[in-house]
């Protein structure tokens, strides 16, 4: 501390220091969890006897999930925290019930790779990090219900997860009544002869494997050999949406690969019109509702079969029915299930020597071309490359409007991930087709006429013709014609002849995809699952919930070369033979079973937890159903439900947003919640960002180690280079909010990131700025205690016209910035006032004292609350009601009138802002220099914009 600091505090012992702020918050942040200021009354406990308190508006708020790390925050992590907890105080003093608390997703990749590297439980790491993440999240003043907080770790928690994945496992969707239904009901269907079961058998004659089979088949949760998300580099599966575009896993940059493995999936396709439309009803950002129904990517067309001799059809969906006819080969995707079905065991004769790759057998050919497939991300496959590659599987479909033999490739721009996996090529109407078609000289034929000249003959074209407005040609056979028809006319014509000769029917398709969800790994909810000696898959009665996490030896995944494609998992949970292997009793007397060694992935939990903060100590049921109606039930404005304002980022779009929203979607049909959508308001945060400097090797050197000299910077003398980014440990650029609060105060912290900019828009970190919003509060101070004596110098008398006008505008402006959370103009409103107050010179008068005290009580409640008690009041600034405008004082008591007469101007008014049109008029062409413009013309017309413009036009 310098001399200067010290001589000044000395004279000024009870100034607004860093030292008395630390002192102010750590005392009323031990208050507020003494008294439970933040405690939200549910309606079936302190609501219930409390008519006034049940009168009250609820407001539920709430941030996403933070995840315990064990770097701990930096001063970007609590910018939506903050920006909830001013929200949510400005409720409070408006007279809302408010519930805001927060809680910890907790399960997860990082614990367990730090697990891997140091032998150290995930849960010891994760509760340590969680017991700093709270201590950080405390010192800020953030007004949670504590009560209610919990991380998906807490096994009294994924007991809940774990019955809600048997909820869906237990359940199918009824497309007939639009919703998902217990399986019992479709086992009763099966049972009664009421739906016939796919083979025909009566379902009396099927046992007990082929009976699980069938119902496999409509569970929204059901396990199934399919193509996958391989990561070797992290030992596990993920879903398509942990996939970044350039192939590579979302978190640790892992290369990913096509494998075939048994997985559990949620069957959340079945939603997929339900999750586009009730889209509409969501008070969402644009930009996120746009990039779900991309995600969802619903498309309208036409189901078509080629059939294949001895091995069924194939089937592909369509959006260009139209051009059927001019279909001359199909392609599947290397990993499609018909590949090894219609592959005949030797070349058919004639077989081009361009389309067989150069290899002795279909079989071996399918193989390798597999392997080389495997090894490319779904976008690298979807690239419009050059050269193009395939195989022929020797195998030829039939066209089955032309009658024609069709070859039967596979490649790899064909995904299984989008509609059938197979598609009819139209070589001459589609760009990637043409390419292939020219690569492995195939046939082309044109049936939708060029309207550029180039002809018919696709043969000599440069490349494909794709049009919506040409009319279709070379499209007819005995039965149907398209020729002359425009495409959607010859459309709905060709649809209506398929679906006349069973042979296809007009369908919707979706890009969405079921959501992979099992992890080979060790840190996440065991399945509630287990195996008989048959291989059929029991669900665990709710009795043995939870089903918690053995103890293993070894976290790793067996396998876990990041670069080798065809290793193969083996999960940690495997390892543990007394856990894997037990036996139980079910109900049909005690039976040995195998475990699913699986885990749920690190979404699970997510999905569900805002219902676990409505109701976190109920051991009986999910959530109580009157707790829930009345947090999240429908309502006015909310026909979904859901929770008032949710904040978080924007990157969660199509990962944690839509998969929450599908469970809440299953839950609301079954009957446990009223709402069918978590979230009814999402408002996306910025980014505060940092900037980021790297030496002459491009490493990031330490921030604050950085010298600007000249407009250039150095780094140890060295010049380094400057760029705006994120800010994290590994760019050396993090601050931390305790070295904010160390040097200022958290109250500081809070105002600086609600000051920096609007709160969706990414701003960057300046250290050097902080000072500013502290000396607002040391000013804000000094307006109210003597810096020497320590005593309130407030006086009760009235204060001036002046001080009034000045004190309401700043209430109503303050007010509406709040409930639209415009929380930096809100405090510029603030200081605009306190600069006001300071510059009268006088002391504060205490209704004035009172009220400014109130308007900072959301945004800095530390300081806010010791000078409320030192007014004198002995109950908590938190639930005081947030001042009201009087609308005589926010007015401006006249505003200037610009009246022009030809577009010109000839006067300025002094008038009342309200005064009428009328009156308005009246004045103006009563006004000398108005009279004298017109020189006694007429009046053709008077414009009239009360009380800013008047236009007056001569005849």
């Amino acid at each position: 501390m310098s001399e200067t600091n010290t001589a000044a505090e000395v004279a000024a012992p009870h100034r607004y220091t860093a030292a008395m702020a630390a002192d102010i918050e750590a005392r009323w942040q031990d208050f507020w969890d003494a008294e439970g200021t933040y405690e939200a009354p549910n309606p079936t406990g302190d609501l219930a006897g409390d008519p006034a308190l049940a009168a009250r508006p609820k407001k539920f708020i709430m941030d996403m999930f933070p995840y315990p790390s064990g770097a701990g925050l930096h001063v970007g992590h609590p910018l939506g925290y903050i920006a909830t907890d001013v929200y949510a105080r400005h409720q409070r003093m408006t007279g809302h019930n408010v519930l805001h608390t927060l809680g910890f997703d907790a399960f997860g990749l990082p614990a367990e790779q730090y697990a891997v590297q140091t032998g150290t439980h995930p849960r010891i790491s994760t509760e340590a990090n969680m017991e700093n993440m709270k201590a950080q999240l405390r010192r800020l003043g953030l007004g949670h219900d504590k009560r209610r907080s919990f991380a998906t770790i807490d096994a009294e928690y994924y007991r809940w997860t774990q019955w809600i994945f048997l909820q869906i496992f237990n359940s199918w969707y009824d497309t007939e009544a639009g919703r998902a239904r217990p399986i019992a009901d479709l086992e009763a269907q099966f049972e009664s002869g009421e739906r016939a079961t796919p083979d025909g058998r009566a379902w009396a004659a099927l046992n007990a494997a082929d009976r699980a089979d069938v119902l496999g088949q409509y569970r929204l949760a059901y396990a199934s050999d399919a193509p996958v998300n391989w990561s070797p580099g992290l030992g596990t599966v993920l879903a398509n949406e942990e996939v970044t575009a350039d192939g590579r896993s979302e978190r640790g940059n892992f290369p990913v690969f096509k494998a075939k493995l048994r997985q559990w999936n949620m069957r959340i396709t079945a939603y997929a019109d339900r999750l586009l439309d009730d889209l509409d009803d969501l008070d969402w950002p644009e930009a996120i509702k746009l990039q779900q129904r991309n995600w969802i990517g619903r498309s309208e067309g036409a189901r078509v079969d080629f059939p294949v001799d001895g091995a069924g059809d194939i089937t592909v969906f369509t959006t260009r029915q139209d051009t059927l006819f001019g279909a001359t080969y199909m392609v599947l995707a290397p990993e499609h299930d018909l590949v090894e079905r219609i592959i005949p065991a030797a070349w058919p004769e004639g077989a081009h020597p361009v389309w067989t790759g150069g290899h002795a057998s279909p079989a071996e050919a399918v193989t390798a071309y597999r392997k080389q497939a495997a090894a490319k991300s779904d976008v690298e496959r979807q690239a419009e490359a050059k050269d193009k590659t395939g195989v022929f599987t020797g195998a030829y479909a039939t066209n089955p409007v032309s009658g024609e033999k069709v070859p039967v490739f596979i490649a790899d721009y064909v995904l299984m991930g989008y509609g059938t996996g197979a598609i009819m090529a139209v070589p001459a109407h589609d760009a990637r087709d043409f390419a292939f078609a020219r690569a492995f000289e195939l046939p082309m034929r044109c049936v939708v006429e060029p309207s550029d000249g180039r002809g018919t003959d696709p043969s000599v074209w440069e490349d494909a013709f794709s049009s919506y407005e040409a009319k279709l040609v070379n499209s007819a056979n005995d039965e149907v014609s398209l020729d002359g028809l425009g495409v959607v006319d010859a459309k709905a014509r060709i649809t209506e002849w398929l679906q006349s000769r069973g042979v296809g029917e007009g369908t919707v398709n979706f890009r969405l995809r079921d959501w992979l969800f099992s992890r080979q790994r060790y840190w996440g909810e065991p399945f509630p699952i287990v195996y008989d000696e048959e291989g059929i898959a029991h669900p665990l009665p709710e009795s043995m919930l939870p089903l918690e996490l053995p103890e293993v030896e070894d976290y790793s995944p067996r396998t876990f070369d990041p670069e080798d494609a065809d290793t193969q998992p083996e999960t940690p949970l495997s390892r543990n033979a007394d856990w894997v292997n037990v036996t139980l009793d079910l109900g049909d007397g005690p039976k040995k079973y195998r475990r699913e060694t699986n885990t749920m992935p690190n979404w699970a939990g997510s999905c569900w937890y805002e219902l676990r903060y409505l109701d976190p100590y109920n051991d009986r049921r999910l959530v109580d159903p009157e707790v829930e109606q009345y947090w999240m039930g429908p309502r006015e404005g909310q026909p979904s439900g859901g929770v008032d304002l949710y904040i978080g980022g924007a990157e969660h779009a199509v990962l944690h947003l839509l998969y929450a929203r599908f469970w809440s979607k299953v839950l609301h049909d079954l009957g446990h919640i009223s709402s069918s959508e978590p979230f009814h308001k999402l408002y996306n945060q910025g980014m505060i960002q940092a900037f980021v400097y790297r030496d002459g090797r491009g490493i990031a050197v330490p921030a604050a180690e950085v010298e600007e000299r000249d407009g250039a910077y150095y780094h140890q003398g060295e010049k380094v280079s400057r760029v705006l980014g994120k800010m994290g440990k590994s760019l050396k650029n993090a601050v931390t909010p305790d070295e904010i609060c160390g040097e200022y105060g958290a109250d500081t912290l809070r105002l600086y990131e609600m000051a920096m900019g609007p709160l969706d828009v990414s701003r960057p970190w300046d250290t050097r700025a902080v000072v500013g919003q502290f000396r607002l509060l040391q000013r804000l101070w000094r307006n109210v205690v003597d810096e020497e004596t320590g005593e309130v110098t407030v006086v009760d008398t009235e204060p001036g016209e002046d001080t009034l006008r000045a004190l309401h505008k700043a209430i109503d402006g303050v007010g509406q910035d709040m409930a639209g959370m415009r929380f930096n103009t809100a405090i510029a409103k603030v200081t605009e006032l306190n600069n006001h107050l300071t510059k009268t010179g006088g002391p504060l008068e205490r209704s004035v004292a009172e009220r400014l005290v109130l308007l900072v009580a959301p945004l800095a409640p530390h300081v806010a609350e010791e000078l409320w008690r030192r007014l004198g009041h002995s109950d908590s600034v938190v639930h005081q009601d947030f001042p009201v405008a009087d609308p005589a004082y926010v007015v401006d008591e006249t505003v200037t009138c610009v009246v022009q007469v030809k577009g010109k101007v000839r006067a300025r008014l002094e008038i009342s802002p309200s005064i009428s049109d009328e009156d308005l008029e009246a004045l103006a062409l009563a006004d000398e220099n108005v009279v004298a413009a017109l020189d006694g013309a007429g009046i053709r017309k008077v414009i009239v914009r009360a009380p800013k413009l008047v236009n007056i036009v001569p005849a």
